[in-house]
């Protein structure tokens, strides 16, 4: 059976909370940890949890079962870390972790990586000037990524992901939402096996432009976009007002919709569903599922912390590499 790596994020935050609470029965000899085995023990003892590290030498290295079991390649703090005091000296840890997952998938080593929550803020602080794993991923796999949010009921695709509202216009042209909705289109059929995925497509303005009344980008660059990629036999249907998108009808009949901004679509979603909502990661040569929430520091070391999320993105990165049967 193929290998999930796992990344915790910011070593500050819930990330080894999340990770020693999956010891308990979500984690077997094929989902492997990438972190420093202090922050796990340290974590263990503050939630009074029994946990049994098996450091690795490499990914290929003998895994075990077992309760409690952490299966971890060890990558090393670069300082000590103080649970909840975020430290943008651990900044090349958290991206040095990344990378190891990320290149792993890449060499075929694994099938998949899942990761925590980050804190784009300190990354850049400690000198990483990146926006979110999205973007830093498309960067390490020179491929260009769409952010997707999925949960039982809905999928929601974002065409700009950590971008100022002031400034997404400029990215709203026909080259590059052609390239979203490709991206889309491809990573449905090949990701879950969608034969013929069924696509929404949100308007930029208030009312989609109201004939342009409200904005020209509706009616001068989504439509006709809309207009040619339904010629070229991609089922797609907009643009449409972003505040009835989300009618039932609309999310029973098309597989995914896909929003202009980042706060566009994700409210509606994380409204629907927040426990059970994960985030992948279209477009790359490899498979990236996350939990959908933050760091959480006021919840470090309180072991009041809800794993729901990081339990669907390992089934969700299972599911993706088995075929989405």
């Amino acid at each position: 059976m193929s290998r999930i790596v796992i990344t915790l994020g910011e070593p500050a935050g819930i990330g080894p909370d999340l990770g020693v609470l999956l010891a308990e029965k979500h984690l077997n000899k094929n989902t492997i940890i990438i972190g420093d085995p202090d922050l796990l023990s340290n974590s263990a003892k503050k939630l009074k949890k029994v946990i049994k590290l098996n450091l690795l030498e490499n990914i290929h290295s003998k895994t075990i079962n077992g309760k409690g079991v952490i299966n971890l390649l060890p990558v090393k703090l670069q300082v000590k870390n103080k649970p909840g005091k975020l430290n943008p000296k651990n900044s090349p840890y958290v991206i040095n972790t990344i990378r190891t997952a990320a290149n792993l998938c890449l060499k075929g080593d694994v099938s998949a990586m899942v990761t925590g929550p980050i804190s784009k803020s300190v990354l850049n602080d400690g000198g990483y000037s990146i926006s979110g794993h999205t973007e830093f991923l498309a960067e390490i796999c020179k491929r260009k990524s769409v952010m997707m949010l999925m949960n039982a009921k809905m999928k929601i695709a974002l065409h700009t992901t950590h971008v100022p509202l002031k400034k997404v216009t400029k990215y709203i042209t026909k080259p590059l939402l052609r390239e979203t909705i490709i991206i889309i289109n491809n990573e449905l059929k090949a990701k879950f096996k969608i034969n013929k995925p069924k696509i929404l497509i949100t308007g930029l303005n208030p009312h989609a432009g109201e004939d342009g009344l409200l904005g020209k980008e509706d009616e001068k660059i989504i439509m006709p976009l809309v207009r040619e990629l339904k010629n070229k036999n991609i089922k797609i249907d907009g643009p449409v007002p972003a505040d009835t998108a989300f009618l039932k009808k609309n999310i029973k009949a098309y597989d995914i919709i896909l929003t202009m901004y980042h706060d566009q679509g994700l409210p509606v979603i994380k409204f629907h569903d927040f426990k059970k909502t994960v985030n992948v990661t279209l477009g790359l040569p490899i498979t990236r599922v996350s939990v959908d929430h933050g760091t959480a520091l006021d919840l470090v070391g309180t072991g009041n912390i809800d794993i729901s999320s990081f339990i669907e993105a390992i089934k969700v990165a299972k599911r993706i590499y088995n075929g989405y049967t």
